[in-house]
């Protein structure tokens, strides 16, 4: 846990310090000295007695009891040290830049272990190994530079890696992003992005905290932690942008059922960053983007005025905003007309707002006002002005920024001329302003973020009962592996699922006499391959006793068949559910069309158990095919509760039934107030 000697320590000692500021241990210190740490500063250096102007301790031993401990030596010594430092300093603060430890072998593995060990007995607390360190208002503990710019109300960020912290940095430092808090917690051997997080989270004061958190991370190993502190942080009026980096298919294993194929680790990463309400990004330039958004007011609606003296960059923003589901609405507005008569000839006020190469400071004012404050059909506004280096543009970015401070609707600033207007875009950045550079970048960050859910307060489901103790006593004597079929459709009358009738048959006799009583047409399939319309193990749309007789003789020959499923002839929509527990996520449940075309069109949305209402209802509306659900072209469409109930109680069985390792319900047929599940498949392990 995360204590006051790591964040305002009254003392850091400094182990590995040195007068070469090529090294961590020496470039640690300096930023130290630098950046004016208050309290006492200590070094320790076996070679020197004084280190950049401070007397130098030969040995650890030697050392003044000491809040917090920086560590810069080879890591065969560290253990030593951080044993020396928690029982005899009373240490309770470690941040560890050394390398070879986990990231390098067993061996540096076991070290790194030992090491949390002495710390955590003394109720101590350890970033690190392998990071760049801490940076915030009480003390520079990097070895890296740049030091932003620190403001209190500036960007809280986390991240997994130290080199790619520095490289965010200066993505967005010199379009005018400043810091809070910076963490970078390397090999988390104690700490990880989630417990920072959490800290983020039981600290959270209104006035004092920063309401922006950026993420980078690589490995999330509590996945709970960081959906519940992020939820939590957000709803207390914070907004989160992160990356996770190293998710690929390459992991998702060669999956037996549909639902194993496509439930990927990233897609897991996805569901669970868009249930927190965090918006994912991709590269340093989306991150630093969205985090310069965030600085401004919140965007509350989708209708963007953009205002320019130049139109190929409007027309590039306005395809943008549009494709990312953003409005760049048409103004005809009365007050529209009156405008112009403020404006050179040849300007227009349609929308985008051009107001000409001539536009003058004063005409951006009284565009600003006019959408401020007589267009109500417009949320914010996007400024576009550059310079062909001809004038200067100062005079116009102090109008900008003196609007920026008095309008009831968020301003975004385009000033794309960083070499022809440098001078004057740094003059603006010092007012305390950020710059967005790129328009075509600005509208994809803002329609990234319009388009992230908020996180929503999961509502208990106490209207919908499924027999949980059933399901339990089902799954109590299988061994691993599928389920048989007569098992899987208990478990989903359990669950309240409704199916197809069905019925299993092993001889030709047993298929001529229930083909009988189902009545035709019928369906007849294979059980004991997987994948049954692979191996031509389904036949649809059987009308005659023949046909019963010919397919089953063909099917009861197929390779691992064990006996013919036959089901009454349904006809409507094919959707598909289904689920698969991912390691430390849980279950990851996934909606989409359905039939042998799942995993070529992939389309599909998913969600994280338990499934909240407005989860459900995204999840519905967020599929591509969404129309076909509705109904199109005067054909029936399917009742969304009914959908919206299916996923409930698929979300209360998985609950019930954590084992469940893999379910597929494919096809789900579907026609206006009728949903059957026509074949399922569950595994457990």
């Amino acid at each position: 846990m995360i204590n006051n000697n790591l964040i305002n320590p009254n003392s850091i000692a400094v182990i590995g310090g040195s007068n070469d500021i090529t090294k961590p241990g020496g470039k640690v210190l300096k930023n130290l000295i630098d950046n004016n740490y208050k309290g006492a500063l200590y070094v320790v250096n076996i070679k020197e007695k004084e280190v950049q102007g401070l007397k130098s301790y030969s040995n650890v031993d030697e050392l003044p009891q000491t809040d917090l401990a920086i560590i810069a030596i080879a890591s065969r010594f560290v253990l030593e040290a951080v044993t020396i430092l928690a029982n005899k300093k009373r240490t309770k603060a470690f941040i560890i830049l050394s390398a070879g430890f986990s990231e390098e072998s067993e061996e540096g593995k076991k070290l790194e272990k030992q090491i949390v060990e002495v710390i955590n007995k003394v109720n101590g607390c350890l970033i690190g190994p392998n990071c760049i360190g801490v940076l915030n208002s009480n003390y520079a503990g990097v070895f890296t530079t740049p030091i932003p710019k620190l403001h209190t109300k500036g960007c809280d960020f986390i991240s997994g890696s130290g080199a790619t912290a520095v490289f965010i940095m200066e993505a967005g430092i010199p379009n005018g992003l400043t810091f809070a808090n910076v963490f970078s917690v390397g090999n988390s051997a104690q700490l990880g992005v989630e417990d920072i997080l959490e800290y983020m989270d039981n600290t959270f004061d209104p006035n004092t905290s920063s309401n922006v958190k950026l993420l980078y991370i690589e490995n999330i190993r509590n996945p709970h932690k960081l959906l519940k502190h992020a939820s939590n942080l957000i709803k207390k009026g914070c907004r989160i942008a992160a990356i996770k980096a190293g998710s690929s298919e390459a992991g998702s294993r060669a999956a037996s059922s549909h639902t194993g194929a496509m439930a990927t680790p990233d897609i897991a990463i996805d569901a669970l960053l868009r249930k927190a309400g965090i918006v994912r990004c991709y590269s340093r330039e989306e991150l630093t983007t969205v985090a310069a958004i965030f600085m401004h007011p919140e965007l509350k609606g989708k209708n963007i005025a953009i205002i320019t003296h130049a139109g190929g960059p409007a027309v590039m923003l306005t395809d943008a905003l549009s494709k990312g589901g953003l409005n760049v609405p048409h103004i005809n507005n009365p007050a529209a007309k009156e405008l112009l008569t403020h404006l050179w000839p040849g300007s227009s006020v349609a929308n985008p707002i051009d107001f000409l190469a001539t536009g003058t400071a004063e005409q951006l004012g009284i565009i600003i006002d006019y959408c401020d404050k007589k267009f109500d059909g417009i949320d914010a506004m996007i400024v576009i002005f550059g310079s062909p280096g001809l004038f200067e543009v100062s005079e116009v970015y102090k109008v900008l920024h003196e609007k920026m401070n008095i309008c009831n609707k968020p301003i975004f600033p385009v000033l794309p001329s960083i070499i022809n207007a440098k001078k004057e875009i740094n003059t603006f950045l010092s007012y305390g302003r950020i710059n967005f550079p790129d328009e075509v970048v600005l509208g994809n960050a803002l329609a990234k973020i319009i388009n992230t859910p908020k996180p929503e307060t999961l509502k208990v489901v106490d209207n919908i009962n499924i027999d949980k103790d059933k399901i339990k006593s089902l799954l109590k004597d299988n061994s691993s592996g599928y389920l048989k079929p007569n098992i899987v459709q208990e478990i989903l009358d359990s669950a309240g699922i409704p199916r197809a009738k069905e019925v299993i048959v092993h001889t030709i006799e047993q298929a001529i006499l229930e083909a009988n009583n189902l009545g035709f047409p019928i369906v007849m399939k294979v059980i004991g391959p997987v994948h049954k319309s692979d191996v031509g193990g389904v036949c649809l749309n059987i009308t005659n006793i023949e046909q019963v007789k010919k397919e089953f003789d063909k099917m009861i020959k197929i390779p691992e068949a064990t006996g013919i499923l036959l089901q009454p002839m349904l006809s409507g929509i094919e959707l598909f559910v289904g689920a698969k527990r991912e390691d430390n996520f849980g279950h990851i449940v996934m909606f989409g069309m359905g039939g042998v075309f799942i995993e070529v069109l992939k389309d599909f949305t998913t969600g994280i158990v338990p499934l909240g209402e407005e989860e459900i209802r995204r999840m519905i509306k967020g599929i591509k095919s969404y129309d076909i659900i509705k109904g199109v072209r005067g054909k029936e469409g399917i009742e969304e509760n009914k959908i919206f109930d299916v996923l409930q109680r698929l979300s209360l069985l998985l609950e019930a039934a954590p084992e469940i390792s893999e379910l597929d319900i494919n096809p789900l047929l579907g026609k206006g107030k009728q949903l059957i599940a026509v074949d399922a498949r569950i595994k457990i392990n």
